[in-house]
């Protein structure tokens, strides 16, 4: 079984820039957002994926992702349940082995500037940069799934 284990921060200012690649605009939507699975849709750039990801226990949960034409992903939009999100996903090395990615958000989720790094075991060690700010792993609203449902501007 493919398992993710992710951890999530809150990022402030804007030093972070400096160290990210030219990022990629992104797009997904859901097919479903049940609180035990969702079935996500993405565009990344050139690319299209399908992911079903399990109930998140801690920072860890399953995870199955697949790439598919991009005029199926684009065909599949129609089938979204809720606005779908809209976001350039930025990446910064943290160590050879771990990499943030940053989700600067758009549309209803304006202001939102979220990190991410996906490790290996829920206590692994990894360093905090400065322009993290608060946790938020186990915060279900940062979830992507429940953004497009209760977007951040609403809060």
């Amino acid at each position: 079984m493919a398992t993710e284990i992710e951890r999530k921060f809150l990022v402030h200012g804007t030093a972070w820039r400096s160290a990210a690649d030219a990022g990629t605009r992104i797009w997904q939507g859901y097919l479903n957002r049940d609180k035990h699975r969702t079935v996500r849709v993405r565009v990344a750039g050139e690319k299209a994926f399908l992911t079903i990801k399990g109930l998140t226990q801690g920072a860890t949960r399953a995870e199955f992702e697949y790439e598919i034409p991009l005029s199926d992903a684009t065909a599949l939009r129609a089938l979204c349940d809720g606005p779908v999100i809209d976001k350039i996903r930025y990446r910064i090395p943290c160590t050879p082995h771990l990499v943030w990615e940053v989700d600067e958000f758009f549309g209803d989720n304006q202001g939102l500037v979220v990190a991410e790094i996906e490790l290996e075991s829920e206590n692994q060690p990894f360093t905090l940069p400065d322009w993290l700010g608060a946790e938020v792993t186990t915060d279900a609203r940062y979830y992507n799934a429940n953004l497009a449902a209760v977007p951040y501007r609403s809060w």
